[in-house]
């Protein structure tokens, strides 16, 4: 109402002050925002430019222990850790390298490789594979309670059967047989199908167990 009482002339004065009296704060929002953006595209670039690192570097990792050397994966694995940190190549990473140890017979490296992952990842997916590698790592240094405790979290779930498998395998070297039995034939009832379930059919018979019959087609 009071704008429109004033001349052109008077708007157009009214116009000049408020501007110098704001254009300092003007000025100042626009830096920021165009400082916002130039980092946030920064940023972006910058986990690209680290994905691509990171998955160059386990593609390396893969080479050298395709070619069997370890100690060229393992400095990778060091690199990976120290200087991308890029979770998910590194937990990767840390698998293989485990893998290529215990093939080697090196079981004291590989076992806190596997640990770290199963302590540690985010994916529990990841973490619970780790889990079972370590659980049969661990059975094979004569570790047996280890082993079975470990893998009690995963006796339910989508992992059960192979879990009750190595807790079976761990209480046969205990030589509680009547232990695993129960631990083998649980194997053979949980609803995943992720084990040769011919093995554990043998191994429940050698500990004195009796493999359920095979289901008639048709049959629920």
């Amino acid at each position: 109402m009071v704008d429109e009482l004033l001349s052109d002339d008077e708007r157009e004065e009214a116009l000049r002050q408020w501007w110098r009296e704001n254009w300092r704060w003007i000025l100042a929002g626009i830096l920021v925002g165009i400082g916002m953006l130039v980092g946030w595209r920064y940023w972006q670039n910058h986990k690209v430019q680290r994905s691509e690192d990171a998955a160059q570097l386990y593609s390396d990792a893969q080479t050298a222990l395709n070619d069997n050397d370890i100690g060229k994966a393992e400095a990778v694995l060091k690199q990976l850790e120290t200087e991308v940190d890029a979770t998910a190549y590194t937990e990767q990473t840390q698998l293989l390298l485990a893998k290529a140890h215990v093939e080697a017979g090196e079981f004291a490296k590989a076992e806190p490789l596997l640990r770290t992952v199963a302590d540690k990842s985010k994916d529990q997916e990841l973490a619970k594979i780790a889990q079972l590698r370590l659980a049969r790592l661990l059975v094979q240094q004569g570790k047996h309670d280890e082993a079975v405790q470990l893998l009690q979290p995963l006796t339910t779930g989508g992992f059960s059967a192979q879990a009750h498998e190595i807790r079976g395998d761990a209480l046969v070297a205990k030589g509680d047989a009547q232990g695993a039995r129960a631990e083998y034939a649980a194997a053979l009832a949980a609803t995943d199908a992720q084990l040769d379930r011919a093995l554990v059919e043998l191994k429940l018979q050698d500990v004195g167990g009796t493999a359920p019959a095979a289901k008639s087609q048709g049959q629920p």
